[in-house]
């Protein structure tokens, strides 16, 4: 599936002024009842496209978390994480840098919001998050990221440094011809509610939480 931008506006956040870009897949036969595009993505950035090639730009990949984004729930980081990194990028660049944060509609590690909600009830019976998704015949993780190089390519990025604790990205990423220069962990929102969830992804899922937990 290949995606193509669509348009462009500015976004005033509580963190600071951001350019907001949408894209959306180029597949005529994926929509919904009203019309719309299934697959939708938005990049949030800030001093990008630049003309010096010497900024490397502060980036984050972000799959869409409904219940972390927008409802503030414990069960995970995904929210603080957002919002960290919303700051993290601002303060990069008042020091003379760029970013973005690429802002991926994969709900639930590409499950959807239902089966999401469906892991959910699992997890409060005591599995945890990854044996809730194999339970339910699902994978482990089944996002992809073939729809980042594009995104950044059209704000004139080909080398980033990553913000995540997650290995598979930065392996996506060299894959497809983003160079990742750096990694800069970010372990935020950590309270008694997700502890195991974070766990799960340190022991089981290889990510490199290195402290804090």
């Amino acid at each position: 599936m290949s995606y193509q931008f669509i348009t462009q506006a500015t976004l005033p956040t509580a963190h600071g002024l951001f350019d907001i870009h949408v894209f959306e897949d180029t597949d005529d036969t994926s929509r919904d009842a009203l019309g719309n595009r299934k697959h939708e993505h938005v990049m949030l950035t800030v001093g990008l496209p630049t003309a010096d090639k010497s900024k490397i730009p502060l980036v984050r990949i972000h799959s869409e978390c409904l219940t972390g984004d927008a409802f503030s729930s414990l069960k995970c980081d995904c929210g603080p994480q957002l919002n960290a990194t919303m700051q993290m990028i601002q303060a990069y660049a008042k020091n003379g840098g760029c970013g973005a944060i690429l802002y991926l509609r994969q709900e639930g590690r590409g499950i959807g919001l239902t089966n999401k909600i469906r892991a959910y009830a699992l997890q409060d019976q005591g599995h945890d998050t990854l044996d809730a998704n194999l339970l339910l015949d699902l994978p482990a993780d089944a996002r992809t990221y073939e729809m980042c190089k594009p995104m950044l390519e059209h704000v004139g990025v080909d080398k980033v440094k990553l913000i995540t604790n997650n290995p598979n990205k930065i392996d996506y990423l060299n894959d497809i011809g983003i160079e990742v220069v750096a990694r800069v962990p970010l372990l935020v929102g950590v309270n008694p509610h997700n502890e195991a969830y974070l766990n799960t992804k340190k022991e089981r899922m290889g990510h490199m939480i290195e402290n804090g937990l």
